[in-house]
């Protein structure tokens, strides 16, 4: 176009910056921002829009924002893409600010925000920030539902999962299969199994990643059988299974100690569906065969396992077979696997097991140096937590914590339970931890 002598518009400009950020190529989008600058387009708005979106694609949030600052007329589209990237830059702090700032807030901006906090893991700050959506009379929509939904299952908020399902009926929102996959993972991470297959088996149209959602939600409950039926009844749908579906279905094996089924799937995997196992694949298989004892087959499994793994892929491997070990009291195989890990990884839970591990074998002394050694080597162990809805707000506790509002009452009720249960003396810090 520019060699016949034709100048672009402010309507060519965009397509050739989303093109770049397609593209993932910097040097060119940075090329045609020169463009639109030698051209006087720089402070058009849909060409600063789609500059602010292109860089966020980048995860440039600097020079985003600095195209945002020099828009002379900021709508709702530069405002939601330049909140949506710093949230996906991880900088959610600073995306809550843009959107305090912004003089108008549309669902879009609204539901970028929500986003946001979901993508970072604040899940209360994302239902938070919906039920102030809801005080402005904005409709939410499929996207909002989403997020809402994973920030339930996460929380294990499920009376606020099942009002927004009672609210897609009323509204008669066609149950698509994006929200169709996130209602049943909620119901499932809330433990609610029938419904999360009520869903299920209610849904118009269902997809690999549907199936595999189902799959999971028997697997990680332990029925295994369920499972590899569901597996079946996928195959005869005639909807193909990708990497994950096997790892849903071998997961199932692992919980439900089916060692020679999940070989048998693994064989199917390889020789039917040629998919090439992955360093997830080989850490379910070993995790499977180290729940059935079989720890040196484990160990062989790692040694047939592609050399050009990663770090982080080969400790996922020897994870697992640790984890094993340890279940099995196996010190020896524990205490190699656990050499390894401590070259590929820094991580606390290494150190955590074997110390548990010795402590139950009765040798205290080295229990008492792996936790110095992992003191020495400023490695913390982080905290559990956990949740719980009543009545529809979360409380969330973190172990060790001095600071919830209701503390008092907690340890009140702590003591009382270990008294009832005749675990005294006992030390209540210890209890919390």
């Amino acid at each position: 176009m520019l060699r016949n002598g034709m100048c672009p518009d402010n309507y060519t400009l965009p397509y050739v910056l989303k093109a770049c950020a397609n593209m993932k190529s910097f040097h060119l989008g940075e090329s045609i921002h020169g463009h639109c600058l030698k051209l006087g387009f720089l402070f058009d708005t849909f060409v600063g829009n789609s500059l602010i979106v292109m860089y966020s694609a980048f995860n440039d949030m600097n020079a985003a924002r600095c195209v945002f600052a020099e828009v002379p007329g900021h709508d709702v589209v530069s405002s939601t893409a330049l909140i949506s990237g710093y949230a996906k830059a991880g900088d959610v702090d600073s995306a809550r600010l843009l959107f305090d700032e912004a003089p108008v807030k549309d669902r879009g901006v609204w539901g970028s925000m929500i986003s946001g906090y979901v993508q970072n893991c604040r899940f209360k700050e994302g239902l938070q920030m919906f039920r102030l959506m809801q005080f402005t009379g904005i409709e939410p929509d499929e996207a909002i539902f989403v997020s809402i939904l994973c920030a339930c299952a996460h929380l294990g908020a499920l009376a606020i999962g099942i009002w927004v399902h009672r609210y897609l009926d009323i509204v008669k929102l066609p149950l698509s299969v994006r929200l169709g996959t996130s209602l049943i993972d909620m119901y499932a991470k809330c433990g609610y199994l029938d419904l999360a297959e009520e869903v299920f088996y209610e849904m118009p149209q269902r997809d690999t990643i549907c199936w595999n959602a189902m799959i999971s939600t028997w697997a990680m409950h332990g029925d295994g059988e369920r499972a590899l039926q569901l597996f079946s009844e996928m195959e005869k749908a005639r909807i193909k299974p990708d990497d994950v579906s096997f790892i849903a279905i071998f997961t199932a094996c692992s919980y439900s100690g089916m060692a020679y089924e999940g070989l048998k799937v693994f064989s199917r995997m390889c020789n039917v569906y040629n998919i090439e196992p992955k360093s997830e694949h080989y850490g379910c298989i070993i995790d499977f065969l180290g729940r059935a004892g079989l720890l040196e087959e484990a160990k062989e499994i790692i040694k047939r396992m592609p050399i050009s793994s990663s770090h982080s892929e080969e400790a996922v491997a020897w994870r697992a077979l640790m984890s094993a070990s340890c279940s099995h009291g196996n010190i020896h195989l524990a205490e190699i696997a656990a050499d390894r890990l401590v070259q590929l990884e820094r991580h606390s839970g290494v150190y955590v097991l074997l110390s548990n591990l010795y402590s139950t074998a009765g040798k205290h002394d080295s229990a008492r140096k792996m936790r110095k050694m992992m003191k020495s080597r400023g490695i913390e162990k982080t905290p559990g937590c956990s949740s719980v809805d009543v009545n529809g707000v979360v409380h969330e506790f973190i172990a060790g914590e001095k600071t919830h509002p209701q503390m008092e009452d907690v340890h009140s009720l702590l003591e009382t339970m270990y008294k009832h249960l005749g675990y005294l003396p006992f030390n209540l810090n210890l209890a919390l931890s």
